[in-house]
């Protein structure tokens, strides 16, 4: 990816999620749902689409942090990836922006880290084998 200035403008982001995580696939589902105010590509990380649009991303990192590519090849990693999302979104653009202050980014980086680690503890992974899973019904992580 080349270096691009802070002032470049992200006009599409692409989000590489793992499909064979049941909170992964919730928040991309949720994240379908909602109004965007900058278009979002949902790919699964590490697969072959992934692979084909971002050569130069080492995707057994992806499969391991959320990673979004803005369309002039900005890379955001964990917290980062998922403020970016929030700022795309009508709804959490705000929320977003608070994110990103000295307030707001020890919050973020928290709530990765919490997510990461009940997703540990608590999410039973996916089928063995699967190309996708799916979140399981009802709960938590059924759809909305």
């Amino acid at each position: 990816m080349s270096p691009v200035t802070a002032t470049a403008p992200v006009r599409r982001l692409t989000v590489l999620y793992d499909a064979r995580c049941p909170l992964c696939v919730h928040l991309r589902h949720w994240l379908q749902r909602q109004r965007q105010l900058v278009p979002l590509d949902l790919v699964p990380a590490g697969s072959a689409e992934a692979r084909r649009r971002f050569p130069e991303l080492d995707h057994a990192a992806t499969l391991t942090e959320i990673t979004a590519v803005g369309d002039l090849g900005q890379v955001y990693r964990e917290a980062s990836a998922w403020i970016v999302c929030l700022w795309a979104l009508a709804e959490y653009r705000s929320r977003a922006h608070w994110l990103t202050t000295p307030a707001g980014r020890p919050f973020a980086r928290g709530t990765v880290l919490a997510a990461a680690r009940y997703l540990s503890r608590a999410v039973p992974p996916c089928a063995p084998g699967a190309v996708e899973c799916a979140a399981p019904p009802g709960g938590a992580w059924g759809p909305r």
